[in-house]
């Protein structure tokens, strides 16, 4: 019977710091960017560029990352990610060129893809032993995730407004080197022997960036064109290679075997669509307040402040109470057509608009439709899982939000620019774009909810299932332990 650490909670106070700091990391650079975009010399439909090469590297590597977490130790990988974080930030404050702050973000999608996991392993181990404080822990761990959305967003405003753009990435330095000193607070694991699959996480995040890339330039090239079909194709070959050798090898980052667990791919669809149509709505809604409606950047973070209150109350106070009265089913699907509410709601905005009749109460639909979904997602695709997989199916989950977010945004970013938001000044052309992007993610997130709604397992039927299966999943990856 193991132990129950006696610092628990102040190392929940750790990991749940750490999670804050890798939301805040997509939030805060908002609405930096038009500033970002004038300093650095990003091309409208390149500006995407700043947070892709973030998520991409984030989401295409944290089965890795969970991978190593369980070799290393969770505790050290934590650290390193820390430092690995911290570098990236460094370049991306000091880039003086384009392509300096894309890899700068991507060094700190790499510190992203080796703390989430292994503050998930953690987390696990901290309070695997009761049912109740994992709970509570799991409540407090994941309403970490919206206060950094909230955070990002303000900080973005006031780092910008007042200091400069820059100050959005050195915020991470100091921040970092007090989380590297507080990791001695977290259980430490010793290191076991076991194999890492290098070629499998090359090829999954190669397999995503150039999926990414093809769908950013098939407005400039052509959808048709050669280099389009070529890129894409290139993107489906290292994907599928991925997947064969998570087949074939003995030690894979994904058991393949951990998709017969009940719901986990309904969940996942609607997570990767969920992401798909949120990011992109607060990508051009940032656009649409400060290069349409001339908002400065801190007044733009100040506008987008109710829509992320509403979500970090909503998920803390709210959805929970909800998903133990009515299960997840009814509150993904809901959500996400809630979401797709607000967006057609946002796709009506005006070169002339207003925050108060354009932007707020259409941004708040959207919230709720986000703050009902996302909590229910994520603990649908963990709740069928054995405990030996829990860290698998949350690394799954939470590359799958990323992927999703990264392709809708590339997708959406497509969209608008072929519908004249890439053309800066021309106020009505703008918007039209970016009204368009609107739509097409309404559209993203309304098949999202239907498909949710008519295919997911409700609870019994998914416990039922899982009773089922039981004895199958818990011997499918016998390399894998919590965290991967």
């Amino acid at each position: 019977m193991s132990t129950v650490n006696p610092r628990r909670w102040w190392a929940l106070a750790v990991l749940a710091a750490a999670q804050f700091m890798v939301i805040m990391d997509t939030s805060i650079i908002g609405v930096a960017l038009p500033e970002m975009q004038q300093d650095l010399g990003f091309s409208q439909g390149g500006l995407q560029w700043v947070f892709n090469a973030y998520v991409i590297a984030f989401g295409g590597l944290l089965l890795l990352g969970g991978r190593l977490s369980d070799l290393l130790g969770a505790r050290k990988v934590f650290s390193a990610g820390w430092v690995v974080l911290i570098a990236g930030s460094v370049v991306a404050a000091a880039a003086s060129t384009a392509w300096v702050e894309v890899v700068g973000r991507a060094v700190q999608g790499i510190g992203g893809a080796l703390i989430a996991p292994a503050a998930m392993t953690l987390l696990m181990m901290l309070f695997g032993h009761d049912p109740k404080e994992l709970g509570k822990a799991m409540a407090l761990y994941g309403a970490a995730a919206p206060a950094g959305g909230t955070a990002g967003v303000f900080l973005g405003g006031v780092f910008t407004q007042w200091l400069s753009w820059p100050w959005v990435f050195i915020i991470y330095i100091p921040i970092g080197v007090v989380t590297l000193a507080a990791t001695k607070l977290l259980p430490a694991v010793a290191s076991r022997r076991g194999g890492v699959d290098v070629l499998g996480a090359v090829s999954v995040t190669a397999g995503l960036a150039l999926a990414v890339y093809a769908v950013v330039r098939a407005p400039e090239v052509g959808w048709g064109a050669s280099q389009t079909v070529l890129e894409l194709a290139g993107a489906v070959l290292l994907l599928a290679l991925f997947l064969v050798l998570q087949r074939g090898i003995r030690e894979p980052l994904m058991s393949l075997g951990i998709w017969r667990v009940p719901r986990l791919g309904s969940a996942n669809l609607g997570m990767a669509l969920l992401g798909a149509a949120w990011i992109p709505m607060w990508y051009f809604l940032n656009l649409y307040l400060q290069q349409v409606l001339g908002y400065g950047a801190f007044a733009s973070g100040a506008a987008l402040l109710p829509m992320t209150v509403l979500l970090m109350i909503f998920m803390t106070a709210i959805t929970a109470r909800l998903l133990a009265k009515v299960g997840a089913k009814p509150l993904i699907g809901g959500g996400l057509l809630v979401l797709a509410a607000g967006l057609v709601w946002l796709s009506a905005v005006e070169p002339t608009g207003t925050f108060v009749v354009d932007v707020l109460p259409a941004s708040l639909v959207a919230a709720l439709g986000m703050s009902l979904a996302y909590i229910p997602a994520m603990m649908a695709a963990m709740s069928g899982a054995p405990q030996e997989q829990a860290g698998l199916a949350s690394g799954i989950v939470n590359t799958t939000y990323q992927v999703g977010s990264a392709l809708g945004l590339a997708a959406l970013t497509a969209l608008a620019t072929s519908r004249g938001a890439g053309t800066l000044g021309d106020l009505p052309a703008l918007t039209r774009g970016f009204s368009a992007a609107f739509l097409g993610a309404a559209g993203i997130a309304a098949v999202g909810g239907l498909i949710t709604l008519l295919v997911m397992r409700g609870e019994k039927a998914a416990a039922a299932a899982a009773a089922r299966q039981a004895p199958d999943t818990a011997t499918v990856a016998p390399g894998q332990q919590v965290g991967v």
